[in-house]
């Protein structure tokens, strides 16, 4: 539950909650700020805070601050329809001094195929006694009989929006990253601005917002659980950006492409709550210090996580406590090449997901996840689990590919189910010869290129995210200006020597060409009948392909190929990882020498300079029983 800010003391923090209604809008007001709706939109277009009047943007229209919105398609068109999401109906849920919940309801009908997205939808908002913000949350519907469709979202010192249209800004390769050349604060001249340079991975995206100095007020929101989010806690979405603008990102398919759209067929009854979602505002009454602000939204931030699931949140669907289940166990790796004993499953990932095929989780778009990391031990604990029926999926950073337990899961109300020791046995079919990288399902530990001088932004120079940098894609073609990269194993270092992205190069008519990297390593001896493996984890894909020949770099048929695969546009949105992919390729001994042994991986689609591929680790395994 959300309490006063710890930086003021607003003098009305013991007044109740009260609630107006007229023709256009709705009031809620507790003592310490006052929210305003329209009515029945269930638009907010005002919040009135520590003297000032109106926190929104007063510039926009009414149904242009405080909205809900979502993308969505009918099933087989791509154009996706954006739709403010405007109630048609108000109603009073609850209200006491204590505490007000109000709903907006959108209901679909036949008469409007075509027109709204077909789904109910309810709005709410809830307000608390001496709590500084408002929450809100959203349950969507979809019921049996109605037409199908896919729904695509539902959703620093930074530059001022004027700052990103002409003449301040001029706009780069896509409408979003934008060269600050004349900005307001002049400090900010030269820097890129990129709303995707800003993106978080839902692990972590717990909290955002932003500061105003003057007056010193904070703008919060925060995110208390992940469960109603889709792709699992890595997936990354947006957080702020210009405008000033923050987004609650529930579903997306950035970094991910297609596979995350959810896609609905005629008559598949659905539902799903949203939310809540913490709104949280605080002010530094004396003037100090305004950067304690984000301190305290942080340590807010943690008491909301500790009061999930919110007990005062109303609708039916949102399940409480105690109607919430709990699962714990102990997850080890079995990989006798390595170990002769099982190994602790460290920190893996392990988490429900509806039921599906190893690794669906990440393109799972429907239901709820519920994802923890295991301790030191391998011991995991999943709690307040929403009841129904889920698969349990795991990763363990270090080893390749995905577990699944093979039984499925029926959580029920009040459950605490110990499943006790699980193995996970990671692909592995023979000793490792050598390997590249980390598998983490990231590219973060190859090299990363400091940006063009022309291209800046000053948040990512010493960072740990220096891949948020604009432009990097081009910086290949300067490292490699006439020949491709050539990794020597045993020489060569990957933190240096492999680029993060295989990408197309650029000539100097701005066209692109497929480039080829090479791997070369050594062999003592080959065994001509034995089959080898060559394991390819990818962290991202976006409208690529990896083909692979040993030994040939002129073979016409390649001795593998994924295909054409993913979307996830990772390289052009300044990410790290889309994502996984895992190709197990079997190598025939025939193909291999004695001596110096060279594999080629070729990209050869070649329409943009965003098409390419990022790799997660590489490993070459010798025959079975070697």
């Amino acid at each position: 539950m959300g309490h006063p800010p710890a930086t003021s003391s607003p003098a009305g923090a013991t007044a109740g909650v009260s609630v107006m209604v007229s023709d256009r809008y709705v009031e809620i007001k507790n003592g310490i700020f006052e929210v305003t709706l329209s009515n029945p939109d269930g638009i907010v277009t005002g919040v009135r805070y520590n003297g000032v009047d109106n926190l929104m943007e007063i510039l926009n229209k009414e149904d242009k601050r405080g909205y809900w919105d979502l993308v969505w398609s009918k099933l087989g068109e791509r154009t996706g329809i954006f739709d403010v999401i405007k109630g048609t109906e108000f109603r009073i849920i609850y209200q006491d001094e204590n505490q007000a919940e109000v709903s907006f309801v959108r209901t679909w009908d036949p008469s409007l195929e075509g027109k709204a997205v077909p789904l109910n939808i309810d709005k709410r908002f809830i307000v608390l006694r001496g709590c500084s913000g408002f929450y809100t949350y959203g349950i969507y519907e979809h019921q049996e009989g109605w037409p199908g469709f896919s729904m695509v979202e539902t959703r620093r010192i930074m530059p001022m929006p004027e700052d990103r249209v002409s003449p301040r800004g001029q706009q780069l390769a896509y409408p979003e990253a934008v060269l600050l050349v004349d900005p307001i604060n002049p400090d900010l001249k030269g820097e890129v601005d990129d709303k995707y340079q800003y993106s978080c991975e839902n692990q972590y995206n717990n909290v955002h917002g932003w500061i105003s100095f003057d007056p010193p007020i904070g703008f919060w929101q925060i995110t208390p659980s992940d469960e109603f989010r889709t792709g699992g806690p890595v997936k990354q979405n947006l957080t702020s950006h210009v405008g000033p603008t923050m987004l609650a990102m529930f579903l997306s398919g950035h970094y991910a492409g297609d596979d995350l759209t959810p896609k609905f067929m005629t008559g598949e009854y659905w539902k799903k709550v949203h939310g809540p979602v913490f709104m949280y505002l605080n002010s530094s009454w004396d003037g100090s210090n305004p950067t304690l602000l984000w301190k305290d939204a942080k340590v807010q931030m943690m008491i909301e996580k500790e009061s999930w699931p919110y007990y005062f949140a109303l609708s039916d669907d949102f399940q409480k406590t105690e109607q919430r289940g709990r699962i714990s166990g102990r997850l080890l790796v079995r990989d006798r090449y390595l170990h002769d004993a099982d190994l602790y499953a460290t920190s893996a990932y392990v988490g429900l997901a509806l039921p599906g095929d190893v690794g669906s989780w990440q393109r799972e778009c429907k239901g709820y996840q519920f994802w923890c990391r295991a301790h030191d031990d391998g011991s995991f604990s999943i709690r307040n689990i929403v009841a129904g029926d889920y698969n349990l999926y795991a990763w363990v950073p270090g080893f390749i590919g995905d577990y699944k337990l093979d039984a499925k899961l029926t959580i029920s109300s009040g459950d605490d189910i110990y499943l006790g020791d699980l193995v996970y046995e990671p692909p592995r079919d023979g000793p490792t010869m050598w390997e590249i990288g980390i598998p983490d399902r990231s590219a973060s530990e190859f090299y990363v290129p400091d940006p063009n001088p022309n291209y800046v932004n000053r948040l990512y120079i010493n960072h740990p995210d220096r891949f948020r940098q604009y432009g990097l894609w081009e910086r290949y073609a300067e490292l490699y200006p006439d020949s491709d990269l050539v990794y020597t194993i045993d020489q060569s270092d990957y933190t240096t020597d492999w680029f993060f992205a295989q990408v197309n190069r650029r000539t100097d008519q701005s066209t692109y060409q497929p480039t080829t990297w090479q791997i070369k390593f050594n062999l003592h001896s080959v065994s001509p009948n034995s089959t080898y493996k060559f394991r390819v984890a990818l962290a991202s894909s976006a409208n690529a392909e990896l083909q692979v020949r040993f030994n040939n770099q002129d073979r016409t048929a390649p001795h593998f190929t994924t295909g054409l695969i993913g979307k996830d546009n990772t390289i052009a949105r300044h990410g790290i990882h889309g994502l996984y992919w895992l190709f197990n390729i079997d190598v025939s001994g025939a193909w291999l020498v004695q001596g110096m042994n060279t594999i080629y991986l070729k990209q050869p689609r070649n329409q943009s300079p965003f098409q390419g591929l990022m790799y997660d680790y590489l490993r070459m395994e010798g025959p079975s029983g070697s």
